[in-house]
């Protein structure tokens, strides 16, 4: 018997497409969050990133399967869809969602937990993509993100491993880890999505960190993503012609 689908085909409901409805779906959303651990046995798990082409105009979303055990490559997709909107900060997932949603659901296995290149309660609203991706899936989701969007932290040491909490500037609350993942390179923004608790989610990233900055799961998402394979592909064959 196969598994049901948990990936909607209409992410955003009733949604008008301005800014401002958007802004209160996330406030809406984010109450239904849950940042307790509540995901299986990890058997596999599943990384996204997202990326453009055509000046923008085609969003293209990479998911990739991984075994949870030997990070053994399952399965790999690639979705490509027309842009529906432009960069709006903090409104992230809007743009990307509907791409990452297909590329998940052409996956060979839904997933036991999805590392998300973005935020996840790491966001003024509290709803970045990985925790909008976790509130419409209902799937354990992590957020990997490279920059840091909202809050402050202590200084972080220069090696790997150390990790500082990320906290809210006006009210203190925390809202995630900022985790040196390679010696002196610059920090990830960790945080949770949905179904993980803020402490466990730094260390199931560091779970899957192998010598890159990224762990895995994102790490070969955003290879995808950004069409590195393919460009490097062409500068060899340049190279031989």
């Amino acid at each position: 018997m196969s598994e049901p689908n948990p990936y909607p085909a209409v992410p955003f409901g009733d949604w008008d497409g301005s800014p401002a409805a958007a802004r209160a779906m996330q406030q809406t959303l984010a109450s239904q969050v849950r940042l307790q651990d509540d995901f299986p046995p990890l058997r596999l798990i599943a990384g996204v990133d997202v990326g453009f082409e055509e000046g923008g105009s085609i969003t293209r979303a990479a998911a990739v399967l991984l075994d949870a055990d030997t990070l053994e490559l399952v399965g790999s997709s690639l979705a490509r869809i027309p842009t529906n909107m432009p960069y709006i900060p903090g409104l992230l997932s809007f743009r990307e969602l509907p791409a990452v949603l297909q590329a998940l659901a052409e996956l060979p296995a839904v997933p036991d937990l999805i590392f998300s290149d973005g935020h996840g309660i790491a966001h003024p609203r509290r709803l970045g993509i990985a925790a909008h991706l976790g509130v419409v899936t209902g799937l354990p989701t992590i957020g990997v993100a490279k920059k840091l969007l909202t809050g402050e932290h202590d200084e972080l040491d220069l090696m790997r491993g150390a990790q500082v909490e990320l906290r809210d500037k006006k009210t203190g609350e925390m809202i995630g880890y900022v985790l040196r993942s390679k010696d002196k390179v610059r920090p990830l923004i960790i945080s949770p999505g949905n179904r993980v608790s803020i402490a466990t989610a730094p260390e199931l990233v560091k779970r899957y960190l192998t010598r890159y900055r990224l762990p895995e799961p994102t790490r070969l998402a955003d290879r995808l993503a950004s069409r590195r394979e393919e460009k490097a592909a062409a500068r060899r064959m340049a190279g031989n012609a």
